[in-house]
């Protein structure tokens, strides 16, 4: 495992162990980043009108179309870093 993917797996673990909850927006962002990095660009069809909550986080990540793997790793590294500040 390479020295990206195992900050990146810390800072997924330290995210999930928040006491605080971070705005919508910012887990908006968190999520996107997370699934680029995990599994890349968005495949998935978009959910239903009706599915407010899915068509927010498909939306979040969708438009990280194209980011490569490694540069969602480093920015979900930073936002989480940000998160401490």
């Amino acid at each position: 495992m390479s020295e990206l993917q195992t900050a990146f797996q810390a800072a997924v673990i330290a995210s999930q162990q928040r006491s605080q909850r971070p705005d919508n927006a910012t887990m908006l962002r968190l999520y996107g980043l997370y699934k680029q990095a995990s599994t890349g660009d968005n495949k998935v069809p978009k959910p239903g009108f009706s599915d407010m909550v899915g068509r927010a986080k498909w939306d979040a990540w969708n438009k990280l179309q194209g980011m490569p793997a490694e540069d969602a790793m480093q920015q979900y590294i930073d936002a989480i870093s940000a998160l401490d500040d």
